[in-house]
């Protein structure tokens, strides 16, 4: 299809100049004809996924479920007394960090320096990095961006004296890029025996913020951590958790060592903050618990996997599961692979494998088939058994139908690492209309 090349973006919105982006052998499944058009003029086309010349595999995205599930989770957090730092890393796609943050989100969640750089690239101001960081030259890049930025805000684990030091060497030694202007925020994280990073018990906690207070370049301002960490967890063993964490809250600011999120004058809030995307329910409910403070309380709710939501691990353990009348979420991912092999009566085989699916918390589920005429029915009868590099082993219960040539609809668990395999992901409407292009940068 010929197009009309439009002008460039006005250079000013880095997120808006992803459209300028030109399409290439770089980007998997889009049209071969499309090569040498933008991202934004593909899209303006409003191809068909199914005829407008994608090749399989195909990962798409669903606008209307992306939509239903950012509305979900803002109206929640507010609803709730909640502010919103959805982990970013499970897409690391900026129109989708601009579409949450303008859904209300109060920053983005990062697990790693190498994602609060892309965030900062695409003009995310406040990064919640849940992770300890005593790297120095990722910590010099922090304080670089706090330097350039004064309404840029960021806030990291500490979880040791050990790191503590390190960091303070990091940031409080020498002069001009190396020195931080302005003290880095920290919260303590608390773990659990068993579970990943984090202090296992108070003792250790209040021994961490005091060597924050004693650091020149840190200012501890609350404590966090997540609960999906918890080993067996269940309803009884997060709340546990999750009283741990708001009594750790009560025990510093009552000793004298929580300064709050912009502190030095004393009105800065107290960084209080849990949630992964299965026991939210339960990290609202604990956190509206919460005794009053010393300073106001930033109750702060790190959800990443909803804005896909899946067909697997998230779509059984959500908590909208428990609690209905809060809300629902829809799988916004459709994997669309071809039938490219029928070798006995019972097997067949698509043209996607491990490099196209997530697999660590699920293989790829059939939800639907579509037939060489365009027509689409349930996938009953079809199971992903085994992923090979580039192929699916499906196979066929007595009486299920399925022709080489015919493309199968893939639901797929655990959305981090989804999203780590594709680029650029066509947004599709309810009938295969390409309507939008999603960057990715993992």
């Amino acid at each position: 299809m010929a197009a009309e090349h439009a002008e460039p973006t006005e250079p000013t919105d880095p997120v808006a100049r992803l459209a300028d982006e030109v399409v290439d052998h770089r980007f998997k499944g889009l049209p071969p004809d499309a090569a040498g058009l933008t991202v934004g003029e593909l899209a303006a086309q409003r191809r068909s996924v199914f005829t407008g010349g994608f090749t399989t595999p195909v990962l798409t995205l669903s606008a209307e479920a992306l939509e239903h599930n950012l509305r979900q989770l803002g109206e929640y957090t507010a609803r709730h007394g909640l502010a919103f730092a959805p982990h970013g890393k499970t897409s690391m796609a900026p129109r989708l960090l601009r579409r949450q943050v303008d859904h209300g989100a109060w920053g983005i969640t990062a697990a790693v320096p190498s994602q609060a750089r892309v965030y900062r690239a695409f003009g995310v101001r406040r990064i919640f990095l849940a992770n300890e960081v005593v790297d120095a030259a990722a910590l010099r890049w922090v304080v670089g961006e706090l330097a350039a930025d004064p309404e840029a805000e960021f806030v990291c684990y500490v979880d040791s004296v050990r790191g503590v030091e390190l960091m303070d060497g990091a940031l409080g030694a020498g002069e001009g890029a190396g020195k931080a202007a302005r003290p880095l925020d920290v919260v303590v994280e608390l773990g659990v025996p068993g579970g990943r990073t984090g202090v296992r018990t108070s003792e250790e906690a209040v021994e961490v913020a005091r060597a924050v207070a004693a650091a020149s370049s840190l200012r501890l301002v609350g404590v966090a951590g997540y609960e999906g960490e918890v080993p067996d967890a269940d309803a009884d063993r997060v709340r546990a958790w999750l009283r741990s964490l708001t009594s750790l809250a009560v025990e510093l600011d009552a000793a004298g060592l929580l300064n709050g999120l912009g502190g030095d004058g004393g009105d800065g809030r107290i960084v209080v903050s849990a949630g992964g995307s299965a026991w939210f329910d339960l990290v609202a409910e604990e956190f509206a618990a919460l005794p009053e403070l010393s300073r106001p309380v930033l109750r702060l709710l790190r959800s990443g996997a909803y804005v896909s939501h899946d067909d697997g691990h998230y779509r059984r353990l959500t908590p909208f599961n428990r609690v209905p009348d809060e809300g629902s979420l829809l799988p916004a991912f459709r994997l669309w692979a071809q039938v490219v092999s029928r070798p006995e009566p019972h097997r067949a085989f698509l043209n996607a494998g491990k490099r196209d699916a997530s697999y660590d918390l699920g293989l790829p589920c059939p939800v639907a088939v579509r037939t060489a005429d365009g027509v689409e029915r349930d996938a009953a009868g079809l199971e992903v058994v085994r992923l090979a590099d580039q192929h699916a082993f499906v196979t066929l219960a007595p009486g299920a139908e399925l022709e080489v040539g015919d493309w199968v609809a893939l639901g797929l668990s655990h959305p981090c690492t989804v999203f780590d395999r594709w680029q650029l992901i066509p947004v599709t409407e309810a009938d295969g209309t390409v309507t939008d292009l999603v960057r990715t940068f993992f």
